[in-house]
């Protein structure tokens, strides 16, 4: 449940229409259910049954030495939203090359609306259209045409807010054509919250934009996330999501090939413990000819967790020429772990290569009598195969070093969470 107080005024006019029609729209659809085809598999009772009032625009006393251990190692443009709201004395944006904008989506409504419009739809889902009427804040970075932005941005969202309570976030990722970037978002915290995150991106002809989410909430937490991307003729979104964190999240990933020779890479892990559950819900719609996906996903449960994976790739009429490959492949390390897989293609046109496919399984005893073989205890022998399995995921992404070495860090900081026992 939510308390549905309306952010401040001091908004463009604009916007307070977009945010009525949010609630309404949200208070017409309700919260989303099983009843619901792509939410049948997705368990919302830990937040409907709950109340989250926003986030309480008061500071709390996050430190640098908080976030350290969740910052990337070496130079980078960093944003950091503390409970859902910018916190500059953390952030540390830096010289920006010209044609770049960098900041807080609340800066970037009072100095240039015309990049923040491009974030609202008029037929957003429930939890969307909530985010419309309740956001506070949230991140901007906007490259004009042929701009290289060479240096990563980092965006880490920490959630401490003394009491149940909800961050909405609305996030704009706008790359001109031909431009570049790398942009990494951590999420982090303590205690119960709910984040509720909507981003929109637009890569324009022949720009690439590199997307890394990386999900570390506090065992309370839950997260939730739409993105919509949008690629142009002969653009990129690069687009990977570690989920190990949280005892609820569901991330929905919407990208639209828009125009010809567009393509994206959807590689994640989702690695879940306990009771955790975490739902991994890519849409790729191929709208127009000679267009690329290419998406790998794979799942670790253990305890009592449940994994869910619903890929859909849709192929338009007149989208000829499409090469697309789904894949998603899961480890149950335990008897009451589970997860639930429906990979789909759906294809209205002629000339494409298409796969899709789906695995369940558990460690490979064989591998396991190998390795005890040469003298290593079973304890570590079952580390080292989940890890080599999700590090596998890792390691085709096509990341920077320094940014596959913060992955890797996450994924061997998950397998010490374990107590050295699989």
């Amino acid at each position: 449940m939510i308390a549905a107080d309306l952010p401040a005024p001091g908004q463009p006019p604009w916007l307070t229409g977009h945010r009525a029609a949010g609630m309404a729209r949200f208070a017409a659809l309700g919260y989303p259910t099983r009843k619901m085809e792509a939410w049948r598999f997705t368990d919302l009772r830990p937040l409907t049954a709950s109340i989250f009032p926003p986030a309480p625009a008061d500071p709390v006393a996050v430190t640098a030495a908080t976030l350290a251990p969740h910052r990337l190692a070496g130079p980078a443009h960093r944003v950091v939203l503390v409970n859902g709201r910018f916190a500059p004395a953390l952030s540390d944006i830096g010289a920006l090359p010209s044609g770049v904008w960098l900041g807080a989506a609340t800066d970037a409504l009072r100095t240039r609306p015309d990049m923040m419009a491009s974030a609202f739809m008029a037929d957003e889902a429930a939890l969307a259209s909530l985010n419309t009427a309740l956001f506070a804040d949230g991140f901007v970075l906007a490259l004009e045409p042929g701009v290289i932005l060479e240096t990563p941005v980092e965006v880490i969202h920490h959630a401490d807010m003394g009491v149940p309570a909800a961050a909405h976030l609305r996030n704009c990722l706008i790359i001109g054509a031909g431009a570049r970037a790398t942009v990494v978002e951590m999420s982090t915290g303590v205690g119960a919250s709910w984040l509720n995150t909507v981003t929109a991106i637009a890569v324009a002809a022949g720009g690439a934009l590199r997307h890394v989410q990386i999900q570390r909430d506090a065992d309370e937490a839950i997260h939730t996330a739409v993105i919509r991307a949008t690629v142009a003729r002969d653009g990129r979104y690069d687009g990977f999501s570690l989920m190990a964190g949280g005892r609820l999240s569901r991330r929905d990933i919407h990208v639209t090939l828009a125009e010809a020779g567009a393509g994206v890479a959807l590689h994640g892990a989702y690695l879940l413990r306990d009771g955790q559950e975490a739902t991994l819900a890519p849409v790729v719609v191929h709208a127009a000819p000679g267009c690329r996906t290419d998406e790998v996903v794979k799942g670790v449960m253990r305890d009592r967790a449940h994994g869910v994976f619903l890929g859909t790739i849709q192929v338009r009429p007149g989208a000829d020429g499409t090469d697309a490959r789904q894949l998603n492949r899961n480890l149950l390390l335990s008897p009451t772990a589970w997860v639930d897989t429906k990979p789909e293609l759906e294809i209205l046109a002629d000339d494409v290569k298409c796969s899709h496919g789906a695995t369940v399984g558990s460690l490979d005893e064989a591998a396991l009598f190998y390795l005890q073989a040469r003298g290593i205890d079973p304890a570590t022998a079952r580390l080292m195969l989940v890890e080599a399995f999700a590090a596998d995921v890792i390691d085709g992404a096509g990341l920077d070093g320094p940014i596959r070495d913060h992955v890797h860090g996450h994924l061997r900081a998950w397998l010490d969470g374990m107590g050295g026992e699989i």
